[in-house]
């Protein structure tokens, strides 16, 4: 795992100065703490930071073909590049290394831009080829490493594998885009191709792009969709068989390193899952890191535990206090731009551990998104049998004013909050399913926000990012709900916010994270599955427990869902009350022109008064505040 950064002057040849790229280079220094190098020609720079995995020796970046007129910095893992390499030397390729970089490199001379289609891996890599002089860069399918990309005014395309990078080049302006706010209040992040700043924009997962000189637009090119091919006729037998050979072989390319290697054990089925086929493709044990919380509500340490004794594995556990919330104000750094999920906190802790251990581990992150592994899955599914009974006209006008009538119950379970149920009822599928996964939802937003910030709006909503993708989804997600909704979960929150999460909070500790659940040729399969084999009854991911039950306990597979959750509600009742009404009513926060001052007092004075839990709403504002505090002023 590394980090990459480079400048190409798109207008000229301008000479790029090497402080810069350095500085660039330098900010990202925790990506790849073993070695840094850069490469610059006329009017090109490639900078890298190299955690070094594979080829310790002679994997150095930036890497060239054999007359350098190829140059390539990457960041990632090529798992099938062994075959690849034996299929480009047959080509008549040279190599100078045993690194996976270097089979990009001729990858590359040998199939140009479609080099991505042969590599199967996560990976974020850019490419100069001096002959053509031209820039390629290239994004993996699932979105796994990331990749950031602006125009200068002056004519620069700057790259890097965090925002920090590009903040670094003296022509970059943090001009905030508006519509991003929007995005980030109702969703908890800023979903790609966007970010925080205009003019800047994730290179999307699952796309590549090629700049020329003189090139006045930016276009990038998607190569690859999740199918959703329906596989109607499948068995579940079929389907539980094929499903553990799949996973085994997608744990089994992902285990080759030349450091040590784990992988996290939180107790739940994907983690669990993931050990579980580690144990039977080595001989020692598997070392496996796990984190434990002092309140037993957050804690499900003993499930990991389970795991860890039928599997002999050597188990790290640290126990994490619940009231860890020192981390505040660095997480705004490590993200840098608005980030609101709280599980941040405890992910960054277990990569903290995993890093005394190990240096590359193995996550179960991606199992719930294709497998309807959520809750909400089973409760839009729920839902969609009235909606696909009573049209939208009739939905829409009656459920809408039950909507408005009722009294907001948030206290309750999800199952006796009528007041959102009829919201939900009273709106197409895709809105619905917004409203679901929103932090903040529509009827919140609209008082939140001032009237100078809902003018710069001119009436963009958060939705049209669900609805771009719906209007354009593959195969039977654009007529099966269930299948709708996980492409949805899998275009946005998977890629923007988990891995995103995951990334950030691993190589933060020079940590590289491997997740076999999402290896594209797994998740092309899993997408073609039935629905009767995701949701049986009330449970989700069915397939996957079924599959698993030779290998795991029934309590770990069967037990209700808990995720890493930490107790912002207790936090801002108690040791950090002073500090929320610091952060959101102080005169800074207050004074950026972008909310309604007595909504947000509204906001911060019933949660602590006990009279409603606004704990998320709150957490999203002060990740936003630290964000404006420490980053954009």
């Amino acid at each position: 795992m590394c980090g990459i950064a480079g400048i190409f002057d798109l207008s000229a040849k301008r000479d790029i100065v090497p402080t810069v790229l350095d500085a660039m280079n330098q900010v990202q220094f925790h990506r790849g703490p073993d070695e840094g190098g850069r490469w610059i020609d006329s009017g090109v720079g490639l900078a890298h930071r190299r955690l070094s995995i594979i080829d310790l020796s002679t994997g150095q970046q930036p890497l060239f073909n054999h007359d350098r007129s190829v140059c390539i910095v990457f960041n990632g893992e090529i798992y099938n590049f062994k075959e690849l390499t034996q299929q480009l030397k047959a080509k008549g390729y040279r190599f100078q290394t045993h690194s996976d970089t270097e089979t990009i490199v001729h990858a590359w001379e040998e199939w140009g831009e479609r080099c991505v289609d042969h590599l199967r891996g996560m990976f974020a890599f850019a490419i100069y080829d001096k002959k053509a002089d031209q820039l390629f860069l290239a994004r993996d399918r699932l979105g796994i490493k990331p990749l950031f990309y602006a125009l200068t005014d002056d004519g620069y395309l700057l790259f890097g594998s965090e925002l920090k990078v590009l903040l670094e080049h003296p022509s970059f302006k943090k001009n905030m885009d508006i519509t991003g706010i929007e995005d980030y209040c109702a969703l908890g992040y800023i979903p790609e191709p966007k970010t925080i700043y205009k003019n800047v924009h994730k290179l999307p997962s699952g796309y590549r792009l090629l700049l020329k000189r003189g090139q006045k637009q930016l276009s990038p090119i998607q190569y690859w969709e999740i199918p959703f091919t329906e596989n109607s006729s499948i068995t579940e037998s079929q389907a539980s068989e094929e499903l553990v050979e799949r996973l085994k072989e997608a744990v089994d390319i992902r285990m080759i390193a030349e450091v040590p290697l784990g992988a996290f054990l939180s107790g739940g089925v994907d983690s669990s899952g993931v050990v579980a086929m580690m144990s039977q493709l080595q001989d020692d044990p598997v070392n496996t890191c796990s984190i434990s919380f002092d309140d037993k509500q957050f804690n499900e340490s003993e499930y990991a535990e389970m795991v860890s004794q039928q599997y002999h594995t050597n188990h790290h556990v640290e126990t994490v206090e619940t009231d860890d919330f020192e981390l505040l104000d660095k997480l705004a750094l490590l993200y840098d731009e608005p980030y609101a999920d709280s599980s941040a906190i405890p992910t960054y802790r277990v990569c903290q551990l995993a890093r005394k251990h190990v240096t590359v581990a193995l996550s179960g992150d991606g199992g719930d998104e294709p497998l309807s592994g959520y809750r909400r899955h089973i409760w839009h599914m729920n839902e969609e049998k009235v909606r696909s009974i009573l049209p939208y006209n009739i939905r829409k006008p009656v459920f809408g004013l039950l909507g408005e009538l009722y009294p907001k119950a948030d206290w309750a379970p999800k199952m006796f909050r009528a007041k959102t149920t009829f919201q939900a009822l009273a709106r197409s599928s895709v809105e619905a399913y917004f409203n679901t996964v929103a932090i903040i939802p529509d009827d919140q937003r609209d008082k939140l926000f001032s009237p100078e910030m809902k003018q710069k709006l001119a009436g963009y909503q958060a939705v049209e990012t669900f609805k771009r993708y719906a209007n354009n989804a593959p195969g039977m997600a654009s007529e099966d709900p269930l299948a709708l909704i996980e492409y949805l979960d899998m275009k946005t929150y998977l890629v923007d916010d988990i891995l995103t999460k995951v990334d950030r909070a691993s190589m933060a500790h020079s940590l590289e994270v491997r997740v076999p659940m999402l290896d594209h040729k797994y998740i092309e399969w899993i997408s073609s599955l039935p629905a009767h084999l995701k949701i049986k009854g009330q449970t989700g991911k069915h397939i996957l427990k079924k599959s698993l039950e030779p290998y795991l306990p029934n309590d770990v597979l069967y037990r209700k869902k808990m995720g890493f959750s930490v107790p912002l509600a207790n936090w801002f009742r108690g040791p950090l009350k002073d500090r929320v009404q610091d952060s959101l009513l102080g005169e800074q926060f207050l004074d950026n022109g972008l909310f309604n001052a007595d909504y947000l007092k509204q906001l911060v004075e019933q949660h602590q008064s006990g009279v409603r839990d606004n704990s998320a709403s709150i957490w999203t504002l002060m990740m936003l505040e630290s964000f404006q505090r420490q980053i954009l002023n």
